[in-house]
Parts: structure tokens; sequence; C-alpha cells
């Protein structure tokens, strides 16, 4: 599959290009970005070409993948899918559900496959976990918590992240919170099942009702000292309880191969990967109705 890469920060630099370039199944054709001279730097790093013109990108391939904010990243997919393109996309998708309905429209359109990169999702051990849990019956509630000390004193590839600082850790890491929660426990029953409040920081607590009756937890923050981070999923019912394993070493390079595996194999078969754009537009709904239901902020 010939494939482009979209973005030239950190995420682009230290997980999509090496796992696009070592994929069995990938050509890298190239890079853009919105800075040439940095587009420039890491497709010479990559071992590749750099674009000029995102649509010119499209034009040389079968799919691309894509490295950048949220609502940069929802436009030019859009255009991608209407060029014909695959979409190997980030989460989450928009942070608006407008952005999110109109990428979806356009892969729908289009009829190209898509993957949502949630990483615990296709790390081996927490997608084996997801997988054996959504075939489970009985559950009566679970809890997701993601404390990251992005913001918090660590010094992180993300730490200068603008669009983090502005939407903060629930729209960055809540993501990955509801990609683990929602295939055991179901969807939420509607606005009227999501509760949420602020705690210090960016932290925000949610609590959530499901279709299937559960109820469930999440707590996220990028604003934790570095010896208060951790990332822990739990799920209790009538087959008792069960924690989310640790992922294994390797960072996040790993995953990202899985996912173009699961690219791949949808481009080829025509059909959907459970994390599709759809399921990102549904995430990206969950999180607006967080939002809403949310205090103002202090300042």
């Amino acid at each position: 599959m010939r494939i482009g890469l979209l973005g030239t920060g950190p995420w682009a630099r230290l997980t999509q290009g090496p796992a696009l370039v070592e994929h069995p199944e990938t050509e890298l054709v190239g890079v853009w970005g919105r800075r040439a001279q940095a587009a420039a730097e890491l497709a010479g790093h990559l071992g590749t070409r750099a674009y000029d013109s995102a649509d010119e990108l499209f034009a040389d391939c079968e799919a691309v993948a894509f490295a950048l904010p949220p609502d940069v990243q929802a436009p030019l997919a859009a255009r991608a899918a209407a060029a014909g393109c695959h979409l190997l996309l980030d989460k989450p998708v928009a942070t608006t559900v407008a952005g999110a309905r109109e990428l979806a429209a356009a892969v729908e359109s289009a009829g190209v496959a898509s993957v949502v990169f949630f990483t615990l999702r296709f790390a081996p051990e927490t997608a084996a976990w997801v997988a054996a849990q959504s075939g489970a019956d009985g559950w009566l509630t679970g809890r997701a918590d993601w404390f990251s000390p992005v913001f918090g004193g660590a010094d992180t590839p993300y730490s200068d992240s603008l669009w983090r600082m502005e939407r903060g850790a629930l729209w960055d890491v809540g993501p990955h919170a509801l990609s683990l929660l929602l295939p055991p426990l179901g969807d939420i029953t509607g606005p009227e099942g999501v509760v949420a409040a602020r705690g210090p920081g960016d932290m925000v607590h949610v609590a959530l009702r499901h279709v299937s009756g559960a109820s469930s937890t999440i707590t996220v923050s990028h604003t934790v000292p570095p010896q208060a981070s951790v990332v822990t999923a739990e799920l209790r019912g009538a087959a008792g309880v069960t924690t989310l394993p640790e992922r294994g070493d390797g960072g996040a390079v790993r995953p990202c191969l899985r996912a173009l595996d699961a690219l791949v194999e949808s481009a080829r078969t025509g059909r959907p990967h459970p994390c599709d754009v759809r399921f990102g537009l549904r995430v990206t709904e969950i999180l607006a109705l967080v939002d809403e239901k949310l205090p103002p902020a202090h300042r």
C-alpha cells in the first residue's frame, strides 16, 4: 500500500513515520507538513520526499496517515477520502461534532477504509483484554483513569502541544478511556447518561450510564506530577473483577504497526474495523456531551 504521512511533530517522528517505514506491506511515499522545513527534515530522516501540497501527496497515494491536531486533521482527511485515499486517523478525529460528522460522511461517500489509532486498542496486551471483556456478559460497572504529567512537570515531547494545552486531557486521553469502556459496556444512553465535574488543573471526572444498564466512571488529567501518573481500567460484574494489563515495551510503534495491519486488511476486504471513523465520530459526540455538562473552568 502506497501511503503518505501528514504531520511533522513528535507523533509523526517517533511513531507514525517509523511504523510506516518498518511495515512490510506499506511503502512510505512522502511527507507533508504545515512547515515546509520540518517536512523536509522529517522526510530526509525517513528516507522519503517532502511534498509542497497535501493534495499532491493524496494523488500519489492509496492511503494516508495523520499525525496532526484533530481540527487540522478532520478537513484534510475529508479531502483525502474524496481523493480516494484510505485513512489512518489519529484520535480524536475532530473536537467538534460537525467536523467529525463531515469527515465520516466523506469516508462513507468515497467508500474508503478508515482506522482510528486508539493506541490501547492496538497494543497486543490491552487489545486482547478489551476483546475478552467484550465477549463477556453481566458487567455492572467499569472505570478508566488516565493521570498524565504532560503539563504537570514532566519533560515530554508533547509538553509544548498547543492543542493539548487548549483542549486538555479530556480530548487527548479521554478518547482512549472511552475506547476501553464502550466495547464491553455498550453505548451511553444519551445526554441524560452523562454527568461531569472538574478537578484541579485540567482534571475531569465523568460518570456514564450505558444502554446495557451498566455504569462507568472516567477521570483524566494532564496536570498531575510525574509521581502521581498512572493509566488504569477495571470492570466488575458477574465474571468478577478484571483489570487492564500493562502495555508491553516498545512504545507506540508496535501498536501503530498493528493499526496499519488493520487498515490494509480493511482496504483489502471492504470490511469495516471496529475502530473506524464511525466509532471515532461517536467518541467525539460523547466528549462533546461531557464538555457541555462541565461547569466553566476557573481562571
